[in-house]
């Protein structure tokens, strides 16, 4: 089965992250990435630009409205997504926990319809 592991982070906390930190978050996700390509459960993924680069599309009374960036106030923020392929449930939550944000951030995890 088909599932969406979307990760949420503290943008600002991490924007803030020194250069180190931050080489060192890359490796990480470099390497849970590969782990799952090498698993064959990788379908694909990315990380997103922050909220502020961000257009939300509406339609109201047949017509679009476009209006600048999320305005939710949250602490945290969608910042990537993995798609992978699974056999069940348990095997995804499995990979949930090993994504590096499971250990600053919340993976929350879906399955897909198709």
């Amino acid at each position: 089965m088909k599932y969406m592991l979307m990760l949420y982070i503290d943008e600002k906390g991490m924007a803030a992250a020194d250069e180190p930190a931050q080489t060192k978050t890359t490796a990480a996700y470099t390497a849970y990435t590969e782990a799952m390509k090498k698993a064959g459960v990788w379908l694909g993924g990315g990380r997103l630009r922050p909220t502020e680069t961000a257009t939300l599309v509406r339609l109201k009374d047949g017509r679009q409205q476009v209006v600048d960036g999320p305005y939710a106030d949250t602490k945290e923020q969608l910042g990537g997504y993995y798609m992978i392929e699974t056999p069940d449930m348990d095997s995804a939550l499995s990979w949930a926990a090993r994504c590096p944000t499971a250990g600053h951030g919340t993976v929350e995890v879906r399955p897909l319809w198709y």
